[in-house]
């Protein structure tokens, strides 16, 4: 489908709704407070979105860390930028069962493409446009049993949606430290989600058996599982939550190679975690990632036979945010530390690591990069071969909110990179490759409809 197809397709579709909703006044085509009361033929139509002007204010000369929508961008570059637009629609077909479907337009990771900076990848068009794709598109049955709901099709994963991002609050500053590393947010397949004390709902879990691939057509046979539980306290102000995953990622006789993750988050909030915007949260994450038989390892010099090993890749993340002036003006702060492979040190650290098939985002190595004298466009992109290094992730700002649903945040976004190799390609020997990307923001995010 074309992008001028799909266009005039929405365009269509939206005034058919309008033409029903007049000429049906049982059908409550757009209405948000009837949706939330659960009223059969309710619906509503919602988004948001997050855009930024930005400055880089220095560049790692590794270009590492390419699954930032930083990396490549020369210092001294500066843009508007739309991160993010959401365009959602929920529909109760009755009081059993409602459907949801959600379109996305994001930006484009890595920012200059990166190996091949001739083409486009991630989420832009081959025109280097922006549009929107399929992100949600799913039917949900309420109470299949007390408690709990059954969803088919495109939706959340239990992996950080519902529960961390939420209460992080500030994804229109940067995602998750798990959904930085790539574990899918939504994905294709049948899911449970419910709680074990359906009167109090402090208790609960959410499975998901799915494709794995998100929203693009599935490849191998190779299922992605996911499980969370989670737990409130002290009047749901405390939250505890346990999550897991596992994937094979081949499956063939010489190479067993499959990923399993293990992740923790705690956070409390006052008054409570199911306040949008309370007057204090206090959060942390952290994940480990075991991937088997995923790196390759090319001995010093080549002495000695290549063999694979397994990756252990492991993340930690810290926030605070909190109100300085209720209703108005907010502060926000986060430190994030990430090893890409625990297992180097038992490696050996004069080696060369190649990544198999490592999911992206958690193998990435740094490119040395030329530029255009006229345009400023990368020419070129030569990968270092390095994917061991380790990263610091660090933002802090102000959230002003002149009216409920649009906030303005000036913020700093910075990411310091440190090898753990003793030669690393591409640097003079002793010379150290610690380096950093720092970027100055100024974040502009509204929401309507909900």
């Amino acid at each position: 489908m074309t992008c001028q197809h799909f266009k005039r397709t929405v365009i269509f579709t939206v005034i058919a709704l309008l033409a029903f909703s007049v000429s049906n006044a049982q059908f409550l085509w757009n209405s948000d407070s009837a949706f939330k009361a659960n009223t059969p033929n309710s619906g509503r139509l919602w988004g948001y979105a997050f855009l930024d002007f930005f400055y880089k204010g220095h560049s790692d000369s590794l270009n590492r860390g390419g699954n930032n929508q930083y990396t490549g961008i020369p210092q001294g570059r500066n843009g508007f930028q739309i991160r993010r637009v959401y365009l959602g629609y929920d529909y109760n077909i009755s009081k059993k069962f409602s459907a949801e479907l959600l379109l996305a337009a994001e930006d484009n990771f890595p920012a200059f493409n990166p190996p091949s900076s001739a083409a486009a990848s991630g989420d832009q068009l081959l025109n280097n446009k922006q549009t929107f794709f399929l992100k949600y598109a799913n039917i949900k049955w309420k109470d299949i049993w007390k408690g709990t709901d059954l969803i088919a099709g495109l939706q959340g994963t239990p992996a950080f949606p519902f529960i961390s991002e939420r209460i992080w609050a500030y994804r229109s500053i940067e995602r998750t430290i798990t959904d930085i590393r790539r574990t899918p947010s939504y994905d294709l397949g049948l899911g449970l989600r419910g709680v074990f004390d359906p009167k109090t709902k402090n208790f609960g879990y959410d499975l998901l058996a799915a494709n794995g691939t998100g929203d693009k057509p599935e490849s191998n046979s190779f299922r992605w599982f996911y499980g969370d539980v989670f737990a409130f306290f002290m009047k749901r102000k405390l939250v505890i939550d346990f999550y897991a995953d596992y994937q094979r990622l081949n499956w063939q006789p010489g190479w067993h190679h499959d990923r399993q993750m293990i992740k923790g988050y705690v956070a409390y909030s006052y008054p409570s975690t199911d306040d949008p915007w309370p007057a204090f949260t206090v959060g942390a994450e952290g994940f480990i990632n075991n991937i088997k038989a995923d790196t390759r390892n090319v001995p010093y010099k080549g002495i000695g036979v290549p063999d694979t090993s397994a990756t252990k890749a492991n993340g930690l993340s810290f926030y605070v945010h909190g109100n300085i002036v209720k209703n108005k003006l907010r502060f926000f702060a986060r430190v994030d530390v990430y090893n890409p492979n625990k297992n180097m040190k038992n490696l050996g650290a004069d080696s060369t690591f190649v990544g198999l098939s490592s999911p992206s985002g958690y193998n990435t190595p740094g490119y040395k990069l030329t530029y255009s004298p006229s345009t400023g466009s990368p020419t070129a992109a030569t990968s270092t071969g390095d994917i061991s290094s380790k990263e610091t992730f660090f933002t802090v700002g102000l959230d002003f909110t002149p009216y409920r649903g649009v906030h303005f945040m000036p913020n700093v976004w910075y990411n310091h990179y440190k090898s753990q190799l003793n030669t690393v390609p591409g640097m003079t020997p002793g010379v150290s490759d610690g380096n950093y990307d720092l970027v100055y923001r100024m974040t502009f995010y509204f929401v309507f409809g909900k």
